[in-house]
């Protein structure tokens, strides 16, 4: 009788771990296919900012030049990404922004190129997804580090290696979408 009752006990406790494992996998992978749609909008915006390069080829070589160097150091963010890989590739993003602003206050006639707008048009759109990839990463690692913090199941955590996750930060000095329209 002993026995039966060790090993049921062993049993509950078999099955509590291996539930507490699959919650834990699945909001981890929630926390990358989070990360993951970030760097698909980030992807679409540098898509966005080559072809802004383009444009600014014509007027001004250097600044293209400037700007392609630029683009030339992005990364792809997959779902195996950090929060300090996204934040990089977003300062990056950021730095082409202001190069191509530059630009434009230098050939106000840029500004009424029709091509130039729609882009920028798109840039703001992926801007926007961004922001919302942004917030959906973070409330799924708040999920996540609650789960791998909290009794019981930071015990299971602990014991399998998860480790807690690394929020997305608000770029320093970026308190609101910048206005591109010209």
């Amino acid at each position: 009788m002993t026995l039966i009752i060790v090993i049921a006990v062993i049993a509950v406790l078999v099955l509590w771990v291996i539930s507490v494992q699959r919650k834990l996998v699945e909001v981890d992978e929630l926390t990358k296919n989070a990360m993951s749609q970030i760097g698909v909008q980030q992807s679409s915006r540098w898509d966005a900012l080559s072809a802004l390069a383009e444009l600014i080829k014509s007027y001004n070589e250097h600044e293209y030049k400037t700007l392609k160097d630029v683009i030339a150091m992005r990364s792809n963010i997959t779902g195996a990404s950090s929060a300090a890989d996204a934040q990089k590739q977003e300062e990056l993003i950021n730095n082409a922004m202001k190069s191509i602003n530059v630009v434009v206050e230098k050939y106000p006639d840029l500004k009424a190129n029709d091509m130039f707008n729609k882009t920028m048009d798109s840039v703001n759109v992926y801007e926007n997804q961004v922001r919302l990839s942004r917030m959906t990463y973070n409330d799924t690692v708040t999920k996540y580090n609650r789960m791998i913090r909290q009794i019981p199941d930071s015990i299971v955590a602990g014991f399998l290696g998860f480790a807690a996750k690394d929020y997305l930060q608000e770029p320093v000095g970026k308190t609101e979408m910048p206005s591109f329209k010209m």
